[in-house]
């Protein structure tokens, strides 16, 4: 007869405890198929990133000024990117808020409010040279270390005008981080004020604006030209998206920006400025401005600047400004506009500027928009411009006056149009000789 050895208790236990553990699986942590080195980082994507609040108080940080608003940006910044939630109430802007690459910038609708602070101005006392990073003033007063400062001349404006930071001071000397742009001389009426954009950002890619209003106290403020300043202003800002965003009341424009290729503008309102509602310009390719509402400003609701190329401009609404609706001009061609109402504008609802072949817009299209009720001419035509599309466009004008729908002058080229409704006194005024089609 086989006998069976059993084996001692504790061996019994081993044993059990063997299996169980060979039974579960070791964890696989090797990378899945879907995962990707980012393109500009020896890493992947990851799903938790840095967020800090921001608020007048109960926050990870607390106060009511540019300063820590700043802190918080940069903070996150360093760490490579994330989230900054900025509480209700309003914060006082001595400064821009200075946006970092990969940040987004968060507050809440409607209650969280950047306000730009009173701006002092003073001639300059010492001509201030190209590349010189100091300015000297007659009346120092209001100038201090750590606020926004632009210097220009009558022969230094636009993008010769310098927007800057004051980094030290010396009695009425101030160094300011950036060179001058221009050279601002005393005999041309060179000057420095305390204005800036309220929110700015210089370089960088990947931000997010959501659910700011900013208040630009205009009363308060001498203008800033929109080739440097704005509410919100982005120089070089590739990718920007602003989303949710109020501007209002700035002595300038709305929402300007410059070389900054596929920016996106979405939800957002731009009114009662003292420029431009809406400012795409100097090259900025690819632009998206959709559901947006541009209205009393002081010029145009949306003004295309320069080179402005393959936009799409959809659901928009362009009112009560004071000169156009929409502008459009020097190269800005091949853009799509799309169910955009403009009305009740100063001038024409929809303005094409005087520009040479080479020069000119061409190739732009235009569906189901709808213009009515302007100044001008509903839409007005300039320049040596070819290859523009109407289609199914809605243009009405009940003033009693006489009312053009279309005006188009001399010098364009073919302008081709499809069941659209016209509802004016006179619907097209072609003044072509020939190249009509």
């Amino acid at each position: 007869m086989a006998l069976t050895t059993v084996p001692p208790i504790p061996a019994i236990i081993l044993l059990l405890a063997s299996a169980s553990w060979s039974a579960v699986a070791t964890p696989d942590f090797s990378p899945k198929p879907q995962e990707r080195q980012l393109s500009k980082a020896m890493r992947s994507e990851m799903t938790e990133l840095p967020c800090v609040t921001v608020g007048r108080s109960n926050a990870d940080f607390t106060g009511q000024d540019n300063r820590i608003l700043q802190a918080a940006v940069d903070y996150v910044a360093h760490l490579g990117g994330g989230i900054v939630e900025v509480g209700e109430g309003e914060y006082l802007m001595r400064d821009s808020l200075h946006l970092r690459s990969n940040v987004t910038v968060r507050g809440v609708k409607g209650r969280t409010i950047l306000r730009k602070a009173d701006s002092s101005l003073s001639a300059l006392a010492l001509d201030g040279d190209f590349g010189e990073e100091q300015i000297t003033v007659v009346d120092p007063n209001g100038f201090a270390v750590g606020c926004g400062v632009a210097i220009w001349d009558k022969g230094a404006g636009g993008f010769h005008t310098t927007v800057a930071r004051i980094i030290g001071r010396n009695g009425n000397t101030f160094a300011i981080d950036k060179p001058l742009m221009a050279d601002c001389m005393v005999h041309n009426e060179g000057q420095a004020a305390t204005v800036f954009p309220v929110v700015s950002g210089y370089d960088i890619e990947g931000v997010r604006i959501e659910n700011l209003v900013i208040d630009g106290s205009k009363e308060a403020n001498i203008p800033l030209n929109g080739c440097r300043g704005g509410g919100i202003f982005l120089y070089r800002a590739f990718g920007t998206i602003i989303t949710g965003c109020l501007v209002r009341n700035y002595n300038g424009d709305g929402i300007s920006f410059q070389q900054s290729n596929d920016v996106t503008v979405e939800d957002c309102v731009s009114e009662d400025n003292a420029a431009l509602g809406l400012h795409p310009g100097s090259g900025s390719q690819r632009p998206t401005i959709r559901r947006c509402v541009a209205r009393r400003n002081g010029t145009d609701g949306l003004f295309l600047c320069w080179r402005v190329r393959h936009g799409l401009f959809e659901d928009n609404l362009l009112e009560e400004n004071g000169q156009f609706g929409i502008s459009i001009g020097h190269k800005d061609s091949d853009n799509l506009f799309r169910r955009n109402t403009s009305r009740q504008n100063k001038q024409s609802g929809l303005f094409f500027r005087n520009e040479t072949l080479g020069m000119a817009p061409h190739r732009n299209r235009f569906e189901r928009n709808i213009i009515e009720d302007n100044g001008g001419p509903e839409i007005r035509v300039r320049g040596e411009v070819n290859d523009l599309t109407f289609v199914r466009n809605t243009i009405r004008d009940a003033r009693e006056e006489s009312s053009v729908g279309i005006l188009i002058e001399e010098r364009v080229g073919p302008v081709h149009l499809e069941n659209n409704t016209i509802q004016t006194k006179q619907q097209i005024d072609d003044k072509r000789t020939s190249g009509r089609n």
